[in-house]
């Protein structure tokens, strides 16, 4: 788009043009000697309302609506005209004249014409102000020539400041890079302005250069700036390096964490024993950390990662376990599948006192008879209950009292200290069970009583379905009215406990012959005590015998038990019995 009041050709349509020629825009020379085209008088347009202007700052009166566009049409504009001698023409209308629109010889385009070639755009000619601000400089020519920044005797400056409009660049050059140190914020020793106290700064910056950089500005390094300390750029150095070398360390340890492997040792462990406590319900995760505390694995992630791949790890069962330590995750889970590095002492249902005595002494690995001769001289300091006596001679007062169940042990377990866990166990169950209150119940002088009867029935019955009605047995030949066998309990199982054996035939001499408290078939009534360490089933049995009136039972082959409720029921089944035992000895 081409400025108002300007043809399309390639020289400015009048000389006195004040744009023609202008200092402030270096591209073309002013042309002498032109004469103003169509130097009559022009027809005047009356002023519109001063907040109705035909110029707006992107508008010409040739786009406006309600005016033709036609050629050689002069049209009013709000530009200062200049005579020959540099003075303004007059005007009628508030200081301003009417300037011929086109000259003759320029051609119509029906556009009003711009900015010849060279000439700058629209913004030479901002719009008039509908509402200017107060003149300061009231009463004076407005069209004398200012200077830049207001003073008299200045030619203005429509285009700009050198700043705005830089020369071209010669070819290859490059503009020096700005110094850091040079900025507008300290005042370099070699400016003009460095001994004033950046007085006349705004000045400067209008008269000097224009764009805001001070004049005379120096683009060397200020000679009287402070030297950045060299142990300060250590000390930052340091920091920085510390920053990124930490956050380096946390980041290789969070990746190392979420996508590494779990940390593990190899093979078997170094050498040095440790005991470690499997807790009943332990999942496999807190098994990892129990291990990992003891020193045993490196992670508790490698060992959960073993116990995935290893499916017998399903069946690691509680207890104490002697391990190594620094083993490997596989190492230590095949150790804890193992039943027999399970470090406990699990005493079965139905066994006597002597034979618990051996276990122990073979697990903590201590002479034969060490255990036996502690549970004789340390049978009152193991916890037995006062209700435990008898009015007869008893061969073992534990028995009865050795609770079967698993132990756990550790190095610090000793016989002593085993005994009077199995006693307290026992003295637990028979409390919980009310073992004092039923044996009035069921007949007996006292709780002891409870205990033999359970210790018959859990030797007599080979299964636990026999329980009950050996239980009933018993009790039936213990009544008074029991003419059968005279209230004599008459098992075998008392003559092997006498004689330490488990023979499942017993000779009638033996019966007769050997005289021992223990001897059912001699003497009448319980035995002194118990003759085994019973179970929690044979002991519910002795506590709720059956009621189906059975007297009589004979053990078939050692694994089926038959019961009979008469004597000829019972002599038939003996009979029987000992036709089979002839054919096996080949007699």
């Amino acid at each position: 788009m081409t400025e108002y009041g300007r043809g399309s050709g390639p020289e400015p349509w009048h000389p006195e043009d004040p744009l023609y020629g202008d200092s402030g825009w270096s591209g073309h020379e002013a042309q002498q000697g032109r004469m103003p085209f169509g130097g009559g008088p022009q027809q005047q347009y009356p002023q519109e309302p001063q907040h109705q202007q035909y110029l707006q700052q992107e508008q010409y009166p040739g786009q406006m609506q309600g005016y033709p566009q036609q050629s050689h049409q002069q049209m009013p504009v709000q530009q200062p005209a200049y005579d020959g001698g540099g003075q303004p023409w007059a005007t009628a209308h508030g200081g301003y004249t009417e300037v011929p629109q086109a000259a003759q010889g320029y051609p119509d385009t029906g556009q009003y014409p711009g900015a010849a070639e060279g000439y700058p755009g629209t913004d030479a000619y901002p719009a008039a102000d509908p509402y200017p601000a107060p003149d300061p400089y009231a009463g004076a020519d407005p069209y004398a020539q200012q200077p830049v920044g207001g003073y008299p005797g200045e030619a203005p400056d429509l285009y700009g400041t050198p700043e705005a409009y830089p020369p071209p660049k010669p070819p290859g050059r490059r503009d020096p890079e700005p110094d850091a140190e040079a900025e507008d914020d300290e005042p370099d020793e070699d400016s003009a302005l460095a001994d004033s106290g950046r007085d006349g700064d705004d000045d400067s910056r209008e008269a000097g250069s224009g764009g805001g950089r001070r004049a005379g500005r120096s683009k060397g390094k200020g000679k009287g700036k402070p030297k950045r300390s060299g142990a300060a750029c250590l000390v930052a150095a340091l920091v920085i390096a510390g920053v990124v070398g930490g956050g380096g360390y946390y980041g290789y340890t969070y990746l190392k964490a979420r996508f590494g492997s779990a940390e593990d040792y190899a093979g078997s462990g170094n050498g040095e024993s440790v005991e470690v406590e499997i807790p009943n319900g332990a999942t496999v995760a807190q098994m990892g950390s129990i291990l990992k505390e003891a020193g045993v694995v490196a992670s508790t992630q490698a060992f959960i990662d073993a116990a995935t791949a290893d499916k017998r790890s399903t069946g690691i069962q509680p207890g104490t376990y002697t391990l190594q330590k620094k083993m490997s995750s596989a190492s230590a889970i095949a150790v804890l599948v193992d039943p027999s590095k399970l470090n406990v002492l699990t005493i079965p249902e139905g066994k006597r006192a002597v034979e618990v005595y051996k276990m122990i002494d073979k697990k903590l690995g201590k002479p034969e008879g060490t255990t036996a001769q502690v549970a004789q001289q340390q049978a009152k300091n193991l916890g037995l209950p006062a209700w435990a006596v008898s009015t007869r001679k008893v061969r073992d007062p534990l028995e009865g009292f050795l609770y079967p169940t698993r132990y756990d042990l550790s190095k610090e377990t000793t016989p002593e200290s085993l005994l009077k866990q199995m006693v307290k166990n026992a003295n637990d169950k028979y409390a919980a069970l009310g073992l004092e209150g039923k044996a009035k119940e069921l007949g007996l002088a006292n709780p002891y009583e409870l205990v033999i009867v359970a210790s018959l029935v859990q030797v007599e019955g080979n299964k636990h379905d026999d329980f009950r009605k050996m239980s009933e047995v018993i009790y039936n030949r213990l009544k008074p009215s029991n003419t059968a066998t005279n209230q004599k309990i008459e098992f075998d199982s008392t003559i092997n406990y006498i004689k330490g054996t488990s023979n499942i035939n017993v000779s009638r001499e033996e019966t007769r012959k050997i005289d021992d408290p223990y001897n059912t078939y001699r003497y009448a009534g319980l035995p002194p005590g118990p003759i085994s360490n019973p179970g929690d089933e044979a002991v519910n049995a002795a506590l709720d015998p059956d009621k189906g009136g059975w007297m009589f039972f004979v053990s078939i082959d050692g694994n089926t038990t038959t019961f009979t409720k008469t004597f000829a029921e019972h002599d038939k089944l003996v009979t029987e019995f000992n036709e089979r035992q002839k054919k096996k000895s080949g007699g």
